[in-house]
């Protein structure tokens, strides 16, 4: 095997990457769809079975089941090298339908097709090349998980698992628009704040009426004057609902939060401050729960991950990608939790996109495969 043999068959492979990728964008995965998250998984799943690459599935109840797959010399017990990603999308069902996969211009569309179905393609080729030609210098495992959109509730466990068997992990978020990857991220935490009032006729029976919109109102001032945008902490209530009638003080009502942060340290600090928050009531005769729905945690830069990242860097040199720079993100990824358990973790290698979430999301065709070949040279000089 010779690193040669490697990067032109990833470059031979582009058109049967951009078949895989039209095929899983085109296939609705929100994250509660576990139908629709899992018909993704046996997509990738089949991909395995014609290649030969040994994979299983970690079921889950409520949300899609874990996909692994490992490429490894037999009888291997070397820690390997993991490749991850999620598939679900935070699109519902029937946006597929709506906005199936198109390619204009030199940019592909659809749902997911950055965020984050390119990344899961790239990977499942970078394993298929190793499995096919050899030479790696460890095992490559393949970690395709289901719910990362709203905080990894079933796959944070399996991640830190896998993470911490791991000498390193290559998480294939898109690439920065830039053309950069992501060398550190804000920790995140999302919540659900509920509030319980009393109804009463607004007009022939007021003074007996007690608005959890009104204590909403005052706490969603408390929580936003939290922000620090010198810290890097930033909260918003993004969503809010309530009441019953216009004409009735609100019985209840709710907000979601969104707390994002750069330090560790930090979070019990803030944590604290909102908590309080909740458990005080500006309007006499209220009261509130404060959940905690999921959360993601920081990555921070260690000496062993600036390394990973150098020796990645130096790759893609190799391929053409001269400007590449490591780049800090606010949003959250997975690679918080592999990071935490201090396994050396990089993120944002995949193919080069942007504006996720929104309909508008797209990715440069022409990314997949120099960052396809990055990506194994980084493997190889590992």
């Amino acid at each position: 095997m010779s690193e040669a043999q490697i990067t032109q068959w990833l470059a031979s492979q582009k058109q049967a990457m951009i078949d895989l990728l039209r095929d899983v964008v085109n296939i609705d995965s929100g994250s509660y769809d576990k139908e629709g998250v899992d018909a993704v998984g046996a997509r990738f799943e089949r991909h395995f079975a014609e290649h030969g690459i040994p994979f299983r599935r970690e079921e889950n109840d409520s949300f899609g089941d874990a996909i692994h797959a490992e490429v490894a010399k037999h009888g291997s017990n070397e820690k390997p090298v993991l490749l991850m990603g999620h598939r679900d999308t935070v699109f519902g069902k029937g946006e597929a339908g709506r906005r199936p996969f198109t390619i204009r211009d030199g940019r592909a569309y659809g749902p997911g097709v950055a965020d984050m179905k390119s990344g899961l393609v790239m990977n499942v080729f970078v394993a298929t090349a190793f499995h096919k030609f050899g030479g790696a210098p460890h095992p490559i495992k393949v970690l395709i998980t289901s719910d990362e959109e709203i905080g990894s509730p079933s796959s944070r466990p399996v991640i830190e698992r896998e993470g911490r068997a791991a000498r390193a992990v290559f998480n294939s978020e898109p690439g920065r628009p830039t053309g950069n990857v992501v060398t550190g991220r804000k920790g995140g935490i999302f919540m659900h704040l509920a509030i319980t009032g009393k109804a009463a006729h607004s007009g022939a029976n007021f003074a007996a009426g007690v608005s959890a919109i009104g204590e909403l109102a005052h706490k969603i001032v408390q929580i936003h004057a939290l922000t620090n945008l010198d810290k890097g902490i930033t909260l918003n209530v993004g969503l809010v609902s309530g009441g019953q009638s216009v004409n009735t003080t609100a019985p209840y009502a709710e907000g979601q939060i969104d707390l994002r942060y750069v330090d560790p340290a930090d979070r019990a600090t803030v944590m604290a401050a909102i908590e309080n928050i909740a458990a005080t009531s500006y309007v006499p005769g209220t009261s509130a729960t404060l959940t905690i729905k999921g959360e993601f945690v920081p990555v921070v830069q260690s000496a062993e991950s600036k390394a990973l990242f150098e020796n990645y860097q130096a790759a893609a040199r190799q391929v053409g990608l001269t400007t590449l720079q490591g780049e800090f993100s606010g949003g959250c990824a997975d690679s918080g939790f592999t990071a935490a358990v201090g396994t050396p973790t990089i993120c944002g290698l995949g193919p080069v996109g942007g504006l996720a979430h929104t309909p508008e999301e797209y990715l440069d065709i022409d990314s997949i495969v120099p960052r396809a070949q990055a990506l194994a040279l980084a493997i190889l000089r590992g």
